[in-house]
């Protein structure tokens, strides 16, 4: 497995490197936006590990021409943690977000989830489009839609279901929601992620004969096309 790294920090581009290639992959280097979107067009690799604040191009230009031609999975890289910067860089295109500083052990989960299940559009598919059996979800135009009938979403609604749909067939825990959709902690008493699952469930599933969003005993909530 072959991993681009776009950092512009020497010391976390070099610690990034040396971890990543002591865990068999390899690694490849890019210190600025510019180098970086060189690298991540002209060469063929598995993930893109990619900083947002980069000279040159910052990681979202970065990501917008990268989708244009190529639909390689990308972790976002940030010390921006507001819920606004993940959720454009969801939207750009990106598969996953992880903010600074990180533990290495959760950067390198994240990296094994991305490359096992691709994270890859089907042949032809617009990367901002989203789609999962009759689920459709337009990034550009805010529109989501399940076998041609248009989905009523909130804000919220749309951006839990961004991620949920981005990271199909991964379990996500209430309080990786927590984090990444209300840039909130998790607090054991507070039922904000399972309110929203519930009304989201409603509009997404009770109307339809298929179940996308299942939940997950202990652990969180999944979206995936289940056999019947």
């Amino acid at each position: 497995m072959k991993i681009l790294v776009v950092e512009d920090e020497l010391k976390l581009a070099e610690y990034l490197r040396k971890a990543l290639t002591e865990n068999s992959y390899v690694v490849d280097v890019a210190h600025s936006g510019t180098e970086g979107r060189y690298l991540a067009i002209e060469g063929h690799y598995d993930l893109v590990l990619l900083d947002v604040m980069l000279p040159g191009l910052d990681g979202f230009a970065v990501l917008r021409e990268l989708r244009r031609d190529k639909h390689v999975p990308v972790l976002m890289l940030t010390a921006r943690d507001k819920v606004e910067d993940r959720v454009k860089g969801l939207q750009a295109g990106a598969d996953d977000y992880l903010v600074k500083p990180f533990a290495l052990s959760e950067l390198l989960a994240r990296v094994q989830a991305l490359l096992r299940r691709g994270a890859l559009p089907t042949p032809g598919q617009d990367s901002t489009v989203l789609k999962l059996a009759d689920l459709e979800l337009d990034l550009v135009r805010r529109k989501a839609s399940r076998s041609g009938q248009r989905l009523d979403l909130t804000a919220k609604e749309f951006t839990l279901l961004t991620l949920l749909l981005r990271r199909h067939g991964q379990v996500l825990s209430r309080t990786a929601l927590a984090e990444q959709v209300w840039d909130m902690n998790f607090e054991s008493n507070t039922n904000v992620v399972e309110v929203a699952v519930r009304r989201l469930r409603s509009k997404l599933d009770d109307p339809f004969a298929k179940k996308l969003l299942h939940t997950v005993r202990g652990m969180g909530y999944v979206l995936e096309d289940r056999e019947p």
